[in-house]
């Protein structure tokens, strides 16, 4: 019988993957979205255009049969996912929730779910006005984790990169690299945890199947520090990389943090999960970067 599957978002990077998985997967699949991106599913997709911060409107999105599956990529907020706990009251089965990596300091220490506890995290809900987007990502997990009363998974992602990324944060290396141009990072040191596209895809279709509770970590197996990734754009590019320390609103990189940070998957690993190797497409994706 065929799954009943909301998707606030869907209609770019890693989340139009997702739902092409799902519809493969013979799933009943609707999207809600503000409507301001098109996509091309076609009538496999029902489609609902809301304001994800109004609560009328995902309650509109709860009217009728339970949903089997949420797919929240859209909750930012404490405020998001507290309407969301509302409005979806005893009308999900499992409500997953994309969350972060920010969730956790870069402090250079490998980091397992319990680094980061929602169930006891504490703030001060009607003045939690100015938050950064680590702390709306972890208050937003504390929101659900504390007040749902329906199943919640939080999948906690690094950087994800692909052909597809629209912040072109890979993309911004290589053209600096190709181009000649300088590329500011403090600390050639920092290692760093990253995730493909089409594995963020098949990690949230895979928690979606088995139902796996509460946080979970998924990146690719291994890291690179950011001295190895700058050898591998100067290997695949042909050019040397001009690297500097002295940081500026130009030329600082996306991925120019002071410390390491990345992450433990062992909890999806002995759930069943198979990741990725990070050493084996990372240097594939600068080749096809370069390209273009």
């Amino acid at each position: 019988m065929a799954r009943r599957i909301l998707i606030l978002g869907g209609t770019k990077f890693f989340g139009k993957k997702l739902v092409r998985k799902l519809i493969e997967n013979g799933d009943e699949v609707s999207i809600a979205t503000r409507g301001q991106a098109g996509d091309d599913f076609g009538d496999a997709v029902g489609r609902f255009i809301i304001d994800r911060k109004n609560e009328a409107d995902l309650e509109k999105l709860a009217a009728g049969d339970a949903w089997d599956v949420i797919y929240d990529n859209l909750c930012f907020t404490p405020y998001d996912a507290e309407i969301a706990c509302r409005a979806f009251s005893g009308k999900v089965k499992r409500y997953i929730v994309t969350s972060t990596l920010a969730t956790y300091e870069p402090d250079g220490v490998i980091k397992a779910e319990a680094d980061f506890d929602p169930y006891q995290y504490q703030f001060d809900m009607e003045n939690y006005k100015n938050f950064s987007y680590a702390d709306g990502k972890r208050a937003s997990e504390a929101v659900f984790y504390q007040q749902a009363d329906f199943p919640v998974t939080t999948v906690r992602i690094p950087i994800v990169l692909g052909v597809d990324d629209f912040t072109e944060r890979l993309h911004f290396h290589v053209e600096r690299v190709k181009n000649e141009q300088e590329i500011g990072i403090p600390n050639l040191d920092t290692k760093m945890c990253f995730i493909i596209s089409d594995e963020a895809a098949r990690f949230l279709f895979w928690v979606g199947r088995v139902g796996v509770d509460g946080p979970i970590n998924a990146c690719s197996d291994n890291q690179l520090t950011l001295g190895e990734i700058v050898t591998i754009l100067e290997d695949k590019i042909g050019k040397k990389a001009l690297v500097t320390n002295s940081i500026t609103d130009d030329n600082g990189s996306p991925f120019g943090i002071a410390n390491s940070w990345y992450m433990d998957t062992s909890k999806a690993k002995q759930a069943g999960f198979e990741f990725d190797d990070l050493h084996d497409w990372f240097p594939k994706l600068v080749v096809e970067l370069a390209q273009d």
